[in-house]
């Protein structure tokens, strides 16, 4: 194959595959970080919070199925191959849930209202894009490593699965399997659930989703000659890469994050188009676009601070069982807690 297409091209048709289906699972069926969020707290309803449940242990039984294989080396991939910071996981997914708040949507969610007409949200999108490589790579990242330090390279697998087996004695992708599935059958005890074929589906195959990541940059990173970084989907540095890979692509590969994108886009579309809610829509009120001006960029931020935003830390490493994914999902949940309770109620106490 690799005869025949470039490893770049590869990668990034393999994100583009991805990418497809979270846009679809987005579109047709609500799978959306804020919006589970928002049922929770304020329409009482748990349906699409336990969409990630399914999503999270499906992804996670798949990556370390994988593993058991021989197909994926789990110390490759970006969440494991470097030292985990816990205080990164805290305040970035603090400020990510924060700013997904305020602008209504996280990236991912912003790319798949994007592929049904929302031009709020491509802006949403550009300065969260803009925001994060200011972070990564740009003015902001000497504040970033002063406050945080570098990103070094881990000397040990830090996964609840390895953790379990030392305790346990069986093997490390045994316990993950293990753990996976406890996870999909707790999420699946609930009966509304169960009852939800649309929720069922659209949370297996957003987790089969990032298993298809890991799967397809892991077999070009064996097979290959390029050093090819071994990646899932997230949706924060990914969208400033695709910004410049529009601008510069001459100069340019391209890359998972940018298939990704791209996947996303189009998988919306199509699932819009579907449904019939395709329409263009626009922002006519200027408080409204200057708090998720504000949110977009807080997210940029937050994300690359907590290396991975709701669907990078939230599935993709979660996938893997990081250390990092739990807590930084609890922050992101607290942090758009937060946000929404300022916009709906007010910080005012009630009398």
């Amino acid at each position: 194959m690799l005869d025949l297409i470039s490893e770049p091209v590869l990668v990034a048709l393999t994100g583009l595959f991805g990418g497809v289906l979270l846009g679809l699972a987005a579109r047709i069926g609500r799978f959306c970080t804020l919006g589970a969020i928002e049922d929770l707290f304020y329409g009482e309803n748990t349906l699409r919070l336990r969409m990630w449940g399914i999503a999270i242990g499906v992804s996670i039984i798949g990556t370390y199925g994988l593993s058991s294989l021989g197909f994926l080396d789990l110390q490759q991939t970006l969440y494991l191959s470097r030292s985990w910071n816990p205080l990164e996981s805290i305040v970035g997914g603090l400020i990510f849930g924060y700013g997904m708040a305020l602008a209504g949507n996280c990236g991912y969610g912003a790319l798949a209202r994007v592929g049904g007409g929302d031009l709020r949200s491509l802006l949403i999108v550009l300065i969260m894009g803009v925001s994060a490589y200011a972070t990564l790579g740009g003015p902001l990242s000497g504040l970033r490593i002063w406050a945080f330090g570098g990103s070094e390279p881990s000397d040990q697998i830090q996964t609840f699965a390895h953790s379990i087996s030392q305790v346990s004695g069986t093997s490390v992708e045994t316990a993950g399997i293990v753990l996976g599935s406890l996870i999909l059958v707790v999420t699946l005890f609930n009966r509304s659930l169960r009852s939800s074929f649309n929720h069922v589906f659209w949370g297996a195959i957003s987790g089969l989703a990032i298993v298809s990541g890991w799967a397809g940059t892991q077999w070009v990173a064996s097979n290959g000659y390029e050093a090819t970084p071994v990646v899932s989907h997230t949706f924060s540095a990914p969208i400033g890469e695709t910004l410049l890979y529009a601008m510069t692509s001459s100069g340019n590969s391209i890359s998972f994050g940018t298939g990704s994108v791209v996947g996303v886009l189009f998988g919306a579309l199509l699932g819009s188009l579907y449904k019939g809610h395709f329409r263009w829509e626009a922002c006519d009120d200027p408080r409204e676009l200057r708090r998720q001006i504000l949110g977009a960029a807080l997210m940029g931020i937050g994300a690359v601070v907590a290396v991975g935003c709701s669907v990078g830390q939230g599935l993709s490493a979660f996938s893997v069982l990081a250390y990092s994914a739990p807590l930084t999902l609890v922050c992101i949940i607290i942090g758009a807690a937060t946000g929404l309770r300022q916009l709906i109620l007010g910080f005012a106490p009630s009398i």
